[in-house]
Formats: structure tokens, sequence, C-alpha cells
């Protein structure tokens, strides 16, 4: 399995954003000097690099970030923004995010504001922060914001993930942080970074697996491709499973896909009633499940029982939700209703 090299764990949108000015020799392609020697005869040589020595591509720098910059910030030098309008924090969501922490790391740096030479003021990220309390960290990763135009910032940042060299579940957080934080949207991530709407949702979807597999995706142990195949199977522990036998026999991405197809096809486990499906309708149902996630931009299933049925649509994120039920035109119903 051939593995490009990757970037910083778990940093999220602080990989896009440079910590301070990078050396010279940075992304700069170098050859290597010429070494001199004199020979016993007293002659001059020049040894040069071998013929076929790899040359490495220069990596394009990070534009600055106007207004922002990225910083490790003790855990207990930050206070809470007292206009915080979340008071009320899901129990069973901060202990996934404290799993999450403690097997990958932070993929979404919190992002605050600087009061003092001591003391910073949380502007988004309570829930990340309070997280990192509980298990005990001294330090957060963090944007440091030195302006309030979310706009520049947003662009600033969408401009950097062209020239990043994001792992899968960094790219994932990046988009998924300018959804719901800096208030990009699905189209504009689409236009900006040159990919389709599915292409994103699908990566945003890589944030669902179980932490000990996002961990292997995020150092490069498995790849992003290996990743959306194990989010096919419904279970944690399945995908924790394969995710293990992927990485003890070398398995590709397409015979990944083909172990999850065969475990789908079989159902559910012994000793649970099967659910039999009419043969007869396969292939319609298989049209009607191309032709809705076509219409609505992302994976959607179609499952037919003895006595019902059930179309299942995934989304990636509120962002995404809302867009799909646009489409479906429940908001619409609602605002006539209303009228």
């Amino acid at each position: 399995m051939k593995n490009r090299p990757r970037g910083g764990l778990g940093r999220g949108l602080g990989a896009l954003i440079p910590t301070g000015p990078a050396p010279d020799a940075v992304g700069t392609a170098t050859a290597e000097p010429e070494h001199e020697h004199v020979d016993d005869a007293g002659t001059a040589a020049v040894a040069a690099m071998p013929a076929g020595a790899p040359v490495h591509e220069p990596e394009p720098a990070l534009s600055p970030v106007p207004g922002a910059r990225f910083a490790e910030i003790p855990v207990d030098a930050i206070i809470p923004n007292p206009k915080q309008p979340r008071q009320v924090f899901d129990e069973e969501a901060l202990e996934e995010l404290k799993t999450s922490i403690q097997e990958v790391g932070f993929l979404q740096p919190i992002v605050v504001r600087q009061l003092d030479d001591e003391k910073y003021e949380l502007v988004m990220g309570e829930r990340r922060w309070r997280a990192a309390q509980a298990v005990g960290r001294e330090s957060i990763p963090a944007i440091v914001r030195d302006t309030r135009d979310d706009a520049m910032l947003r662009d600033a940042l969408l401009e950097n993930i062209h020239r990043a060299n994001l792992n899968p579940l960094e790219e994932a957080a990046a988009y998924q942080q300018l959804l719901e934080e800096f208030g990009a949207t699905h189209e504009e991530l689409a236009r900006r970074i040159g990919r389709s709407r599915p292409q994103i949702s699908n990566t945003i979807r890589l944030l669902n697996l179980p932490a000990q597999v996002q961990r292997r995706v995020a150092a490069g142990i498995l790849s992003a491709g290996h990743a959306r195949a194990l989010l096919s199977l419904d279970e944690a522990e399945a995908q924790e499973q394969l995710a293990l036998r992927i990485v003890a026999e070398g398995l590709s991405v397409r015979a990944t896909e083909e172990i999850v197809a065969l475990a789908l096809n079989d159902g559910p486990a012994k000793g649970q009633p099967a659910k039999r499906r009419p043969k007869a309708h396969a292939p319609a149902l298989t049209d009607l499940a191309d032709r809705l996630s076509d219409r609505f931009d992302t994976r959607v299933k179609v499952d037919i029982g003895r006595s019902k049925g059930k179309i299942t649509i995934e989304f990636a994120t509120v962002d995404d939700l809302e867009r799909i039920v646009g489409i479906i035109g429940v908001q619409q119903e609602e605002s006539e209703n209303g009228d």
C-alpha cells in the first residue's frame, strides 16, 4: 500500500494557517552542493549528484491568513464567552468527543480572541474546550483571531486548502468547520476547491468513523478510499474489524469494497430473522435509489420488506440536511401554511 506523506495529525483548519515566517529552505527544491576533492595526482575532481537521483518538486507555501494565527494555548488560559447562547451540553456527545480527542487528537481547533498577554476568550468551540479539560489536556490548538471579518478569514482558508497537503481527516474537519463556523456553503466549497458537492459530503462523512479507524486514516495506514468503503457498514464494530483486516492483509480498496458488498448482501447475523426482499423489484429499486441519489446529491438507499419499505437519505452536516429538506419542499410548504 503506497501512502503519500501526511500532514500533522488532527489540526484541521490549523493546518491551513501558517504559524510564522517559513525558513528560506522550506518549499524550495535545491540540489546537494557539489563536493570537490583532490585525487592522488593533485587533480581537482568534482563528485556530482548521481544520475537519476530524485528531485523533489517544490511544495506551494501557505498564503498568509490576515487577521488570524495558529497557536497552542494553555487550556486554563481560556475563558468561556459570556454571550454563549448554548447553556446545556449533551453529555453523551461530550463523551464521544473526549474519546475522539484521546484517540485521534483535535481535528478542529477552537477559535479565540486575545484579551491580554495571558488570557483568551472563546469565540467558537466550547464543547472542544470542555472536553479538553475533562481529559486533562494542558493545551489546545486554537485560531487566534485579530479581526471579526468572517468573510476574509473564510476566503483565506479556502485559498489555502489548494496549497496544504492535508490528510483525509484534516480535510474533512476543515470542510466541516468552514461550513459550520465560518459560514461557507457546500456550493462555495465545491466551486472554490474544484470538487463536486457529493465528494465534499463523502469526505465529511469520514468524521463518522470510529475513533480508532479515524486514527489509522489520519496516520495514512488506511486510505480515504478504504475509509469510504468502511462507511457503508452500519455497525462501528464491523468497521473496526474490517479496518484491522485491511491492515493485516494489505487489502486494496477494490477488495475492501467487495468484502463490504458481500457483508451487506448477506443480511443480518445468524440467529436474527432475515428480511426477504422481492427479487423482481431489485432492479427497479436500484434504479430509483440512483435517481434519488442524483436528485439529492448524496447517497440514498431504498429497502423494501414484506409489509413496508424504507428510504434512507444520508447527509453530512446540518447545512447539508437543510439543503436536502429544501429540495424536498418541506420548508416551502411550512412557509405557505404560515401565510
